[in-house]
């Protein structure tokens, strides 16, 4: 039996799309039916004419090119090189912005004229919305490169067209523009895509080196002979080791998704801190040095660096002894008062056999704030052993912690393992949610507390340990033990020092903060918010604390267009959006009062919660309350 050939397949397919408004998959690529249902229910169709279709002005082009200076400024080169390669096949390449706006083109002088024909030419807009399916347009949608070939184009007009097209993204992972490269679909190659997406990374390589000059960066590779080509990542860190930015092969490597940027440690994906790595950078500048994934890879990594020497130095607080601070945990400070009051404490403790408990809701950065105390320590150069003990099954929390002897038990491991506890030594234990932790499981961590020994399972001789304990929990702990759903001996081992964090609704700092957070999220941009739009969300209640708002945040800051700088109403998800504009409503139904419920009653619990929300401050309390202080020393004397 005769097999379709690939046009007829196609257009039988087109033609199910227009009777039906589906297509099936045989004779086109899913992504391609998905491009061609978007373009219909954009409201286009194959044979449609071309009326008013979007197309720049010279001002608003100049505008767009402006906008996009620095893609402009580091595409040409590659652009003008990749017009080389393709030169004998009489085509074009393009430049787009992330909105399918034409910002560049390099052509041959015989496809030029048929590309004006269909408007292939600067300031034309090449989004599915107004041109249908084409190369440019469906990598914006797909985020991926693409080739579109002949009738693969929606519009009947393009079909002699054959296009390739591949994203260039940002240091954040924020798309920026399209590369393509257009021709007579009689001239296509297979080697297009592959040549567009190097052209594409060769791009973005030259864009993060160049904004995040000020940054600290990694370049990195599997093998060593990687770094320094167009192939090897490009990972861009804060001077406190967060990972801010990255290129699409650095992510890869790490095993990071764009989401990731701004909120992780460098160390939790590699074996070495950033510290040590400098140090290594310091004794043999641009020198590659090899480290491990936590998983156990290997990769080559390059450090590039050049501090200016304003920014060298660490920020300094002081403390309310009057000591200056230029730790880990001084780094974090930016102004909150409850904030610096459990840093203070944490700090008095840190190098004394003193374990420490740090509480606060979900979100609110415990375990930062462990990691900081530990770097802040003189154990800094030991290891930091993060368990989380929600996450553990229960059949498993205790091989994981305590190890287990050679063939313990079936499916263990021939070597053994050390287990968690013993990793530690040296350094610093973190016990995240550690009222999550089964009792039995209690029982054996209060002995190993007790007596500085671990015992493996399946018997071999107590191993002496040596660290310090810090640990944390969003559960009130003394409640549980006085409940029995915590031992009560152990939680009196583990609470040397309770120190509490504020939840992110209770901070005094939220614009430095919020600051902070765009600066981590967005290295190569300036961003701020809307004033207004800043002050409701200060007031917003973030349940999910500052882990919510750095995804909100992260949303945000990809609903930017090219050249905005200033995060409004418009670039929010739709829910906190909604929150926030029931924030500006005025009350319009009066509060049921019960009769115990008098206004005497309703100002102690407002009085309370203002204390509460103030760690105590009276002046802070007082404005929260809108009243002056010797109104507020009054009312807690009546």
């Amino acid at each position: 039996m005769p097999t379709t050939s690939p046009a007829l397949a196609l257009s039988e397919a087109r033609q199910q799309l227009l009777e039906h408004g589906d297509c099936s998959p045989e004779g086109v690529d899913e992504w391609v039916a998905r491009s061609w249902r978007r373009s219909l229910a954009a409201g286009l169709l194959p044979a449609g004419r071309q009326t008013d279709i979007e197309h720049a002005s010279d001002s608003g082009l100049r505008h767009t090119r402006a906008c996009n200076h620095d893609l402009l400024a580091h595409s040409q080169p590659v652009m003008e090189y990749l017009f080389e390669q393709v030169h004998q096949s009489q085509g074009m390449v393009v430049l787009a912005d992330n909105r399918g706006t034409l910002m560049h083109t390099l052509g041959h002088a015989d496809f030029l004229g048929k590309a004006d024909r269909v408007a292939l030419s600067c300031g034309a807009s090449w989004h599915e919305q107004h041109r249908g399916t084409n190369a440019i347009g469906t990598a914006l949608a797909e985020a991926r490169g693409v080739e579109i070939h002949g009738a693969e184009h929606f519009f009947e007009r393009n079909d002699f067209l054959t296009c390739t097209a591949a994203p260039i993204q940002s240091a954040s992972g924020v798309l920026m523009g399209i590369l393509d490269i257009s021709g007579d679909q009689r001239s296509g190659h297979p080697h297009t895509l592959g040549l567009l997406n190097m052209a594409a990374r060769m791009i973005e390589n030259r864009l993060i080196v160049a904004t995040c000059q000020r940054h600290i960066r990694l370049h990195l590779h599997a093998h060593l002979e990687g770094i320094g080509t167009v192939a090897q990542g490009i990972v861009v860190l804060s001077d406190d080791g967060w990972i801010v930015g990255a290129n699409s092969a650095g992510r890869a490597l790490m095993h990071l998704a764009s989401s990731d940027l701004g909120v992780t440690l460098l160390d939790r994906i590699l074996d070495v801190r950033l510290d040590e790595l400098l140090a290594r950078h310091k004794r043999r500048p641009d020198q590659p040095t090899q480290v491990h994934l936590q998983n156990g890879s290997a990769l080559f990594v390059q450090v590039h660096w050049s501090p200016a020497p304003s920014a060298a130095a660490p920020l300094i607080n002081v403390s309310k002894s009057g000591i200056a601070q230029t730790d880990a945990l001084s780094r974090l400070d930016t102004g909150d008062l409850c904030w610096r009051r459990a840093s203070d404490k944490a700090r008095r403790v840190l190098g004394k056999p003193i374990a420490l408990l740090i509480q606060g809701e979900s979100g609110v950065g415990k375990e930062v704030f462990a990691r900081a105390a530990h770097d802040s320590s003189p154990r800094r150069d030991g290891p930091f052993i993060a368990i989380n003990c929600a996450a553990l099954p229960e059949n498993l929390i205790e091989s994981e912690l305590f190890g287990y002897a050679p063939g313990a038990f079936t499916g263990a491991r021939r070597e053994g393992s050390l287990g968690r506890l013993r990793e530690a030594h040296g350094g610093t234990l973190f016990l995240d949610e550690i009222g999550d932790m089964p009792l039995t499981m209690q029982t054996r961590l209060l002995r190993v507390l007790e007596e500085r020994q671990v015992t493996p399972l399946g018997g071999g001789r107590p191993v002496d340990v040596d660290f310090a304990l810090i640990s944390a929990t969003h559960c009130k702990l003394r409640e549980a033990a006085d409940q029995g759903t915590f031992r009560s001996d152990l939680y009196y081992r583990l609470n040397g020092l309770t120190v509490q964090l504020p939840a992110l609704r209770e901070r005094t700092d939220f614009q430095a903060l919020t600051q902070r957070l765009l600066s981590r999220l967005n290295p190569e941009l300036e961003l701020h918010l809307d004033p207004e739009l800043l002050t409701l969300l200060s007031r917003y209640a973030w349940p999910g604390n500052l882990r919510q708002y750095a995804g909100v945040l992260r949303t945000a800051s990809a609903m930017l267009d090219a050249g905005e700088v200033c995060i409004g109403w418009q670039h929010l998800p739709d829910d906190v959006a909604q929150d926030l504009a029931d924030l500006k409503q005025p009350a319009t139904h009066a509060v049921a009062v019960s009769a115990s419920q008098n206004l005497e009653a309703l100002s102690r619990v407002a009085i309370q919660q203002a204390l509460e929300c103030s760690c105590g401050n009276i002046s802070q309390a007082a404005r929260r309350l809108g009243i002056s202080r010797q109104t507020l020393y009054r009312k807690l004397g009546d």
